[in-house]
């Protein structure tokens, strides 16, 4: 058996419960794909990304519903070094990856900005969806995970006085008929781990020019470790905490919470009050 079987195998057999059967769950549960989607997934060189476009090659293959993808690698300025490792792996994997450059890393570096990560994270969302209209995709498959959506979460209530989440699909804002999807969304990080670490795996884990000679270049990069942080803490005291955040955000009750709003439009709940007298 070549490894890349062997790496495909471990995903449906040693670790189908904690990440075969969630990821199609969510699949299924959230409606992410459907008959004849054209789906692009993103492929950063991290860990969750990888192990995406395995878990999507499964499905294509062997799924109950017919679909195409594609396998592409955006190259923003990654240095020599981290653009041969992406090959590697990509070829360990057996995936048919699609690399196409852009200047991203060059823009940004030279450009005054308080938020150069939000700026690149702008940047790279423009060109992924100019690309994935280019393939005639009508879908975009991120690598986000369970963790990424709990942690999402708290930075939104603890820093920006709000409640919402990363959602499992959206529609684009301002390409029409694209869509971005998450089949990761009840995949954990650790188990993402646990899966590279069993097969001998190494992917890239910030491959960010400005990052890396910047340590504290974005103030919400260290908001996000705080929270990940305070979360792990409180796993030792309730080891349900992040279950519980999550399937909070699927439990809202609207008759015990001070205000709502949806599409920018703000409603007090002293709006219905008096009508429930």
């Amino acid at each position: 058996m070549e490894r890349y079987q062997e790496i495909e195998r471990s995903i449906i057999k040693k670790y189908r419960k904690d990440i075969w059967s969630k990821f199609v769950h969510a699949v299924e549960e959230y409606q992410l794909i459907q008959e004849n989607d054209k789906v692009m997934v993103c492929i950063s060189g991290g860990k969750d990304s990888f192990l995406l476009a395995k878990c999507i090659q499964e499905l294509v293959r062997h799924g109950k519903v017919p679909f195409e993808a594609y396998y592409v690698v955006m190259n923003p300025g990654y240095s020599e070094e981290n653009a041969k490792m992406i090959a590697y792996n990509a070829e360990v994997l057996n995936l048919p990856i699609e690399v196409f450059e852009s200047n991203i890393f060059e823009v940004v570096t030279s450009v005054p900005s308080k938020s150069p990560c939000y700026l690149c994270a702008r940047m790279r969302r423009g060109f992924l969806y100019n690309h994935a209209k280019e393939l005639g995709c009508n879908k975009i498959a991120l690598g986000h995970h369970f963790n990424d959506v709990i942690e999402t979460t708290l930075l939104s209530m603890l820093y920006g006085s709000e409640i919402k989440t990363m959602m499992p699909k959206l529609h684009s804002e301002n390409f029409e008929g694209l869509e971005l999807i998450r089949p990761l969304y009840l995949v954990k990080e650790q188990d993402i781990i646990a899966w590279a670490k069993s097969n001998g795996l190494t992917f890239l884990n910030c491959a960010c020019k400005f990052t890396l000679e910047n340590q504290n270049a974005e103030e919400s990069t260290s908001k996000r470790k705080e929270v990940k942080e305070l979360i792990r803490k409180l796993k030792e005291i309730n080891p349900e905490i992040d279950h519980n955040i999550f399937e909070s955000l699927n439990n809202i009750n609207l008759n015990c919470v001070l205000g709502t709003k949806k599409d920018g439009i703000y409603q007090s709940f002293l709006d219905t009050y008096e009508t429930k007298k």
